[in-house]
């Protein structure tokens, strides 16, 4: 189907709701946990990175919408800035968010694996899926969501989204001091890298034990889950997926959002 023809996210994923059958809906119910108390301090100075202006709209709510748009999600939490919470609950009430999803809003902690922790904490326990989502990839598709969801309604104890990689990667031997040449100790086998993105799903007792037994600093939770020796599995990403960390970033951002505008009228 041709960007010119197909149906915006918001209708479309206001017919999958209102079609999918009750069982369907119910089952294996899903929540989104989306970590938003960082600074992101590469994006310049202001306001966190989570609430800077995407297309007129904070990066969060299009984050949040996102999530809302698949028709497995019923309940999103967001683990607002420690003395945030207040703010971003006011910033969900004055936007227009789907109906059929639920919203929370609990505060961080100091890292983010103690703020995906208290939005675990939150979930009501009819909950058995668990994404955890990044707040500066706003621009996630409903496939790659619905896709996540899927391979853990499936029996996989936790996915990932990547994408292939277009770069060959070289691992070095740090440099002693910032600036100085980096030696190349090896090249990896380019076919088998992915770059990973979020939504990452969980099996939500394996996303608990997880949290409650890794304490070392990770980047990812799914790196988390691997420390327990259980098998992460990766299904397709989007390029569209990408995370908003620099300017440049944002400048892409913008772009892409004005192309769905364009060719989907929202």
């Amino acid at each position: 189907m041709s960007d010119e023809s197909r149906p915006s996210p918001t209708e479309t994923s206001a017919a999958a709701h209102a079609e999918a059958p009750a069982a369907d809906r119910t089952r294996a119910r899903a929540a989104a946990v989306i970590p938003a108390a960082g600074r992101g301090v590469r994006l310049g100075p202001g306001v966190p990175k989570a609430l800077r202006a995407l297309g007129g709209t904070p990066m969060l709510i299009h984050a949040v919408r996102a999530m809302a748009a698949s028709r497995g999600v019923s309940l999103v939490v967001v683990v607002a800035p420690p003395d945030g919470a207040a703010e971003v609950k006011n910033l969900l009430d004055t936007h227009a968010l789907p109906e059929w999803t639920d919203f929370l809003v609990v505060p961080g902690g100091e890292s983010r694996q103690e703020s995906v922790r208290r939005g675990l904490d939150a979930l009501p326990p009819e909950y058995a899926v668990v994404l955890v989502h990044d707040a500066a990839r706003p621009l996630v598709p409903v496939d790659t969501v619905d896709a996540v969801i899927d391979a853990v309604r499936e029996g996989a104890p936790a996915v990932v989204p990547a994408v292939p990689l277009a770069d060959t990667v070289k691992q070095v031997e740090p440099a002693a001091a910032p600036g100085e040449p980096e030696p190349v100790v090896a090249t990896p086998e380019r076919a088998r890298l992915r770059a990973v993105q979020t939504p990452q799903g969980f099996d939500r007792a394996t996303l608990v034990r997880a949290h409650g037994t890794v304490t070392d600093d990770v980047t990812d939770d799914a790196s988390m889950v691997e420390r327990l020796g259980l098998t992460v599995v990766v299904v397709p990403g989007h390029e569209e997926a990408f995370k908003v960390t620099r300017p440049l970033d944002l400048v892409l951002a913008e772009a892409v959002l004005a192309r769905r505008r364009l060719n989907d009228g929202f």
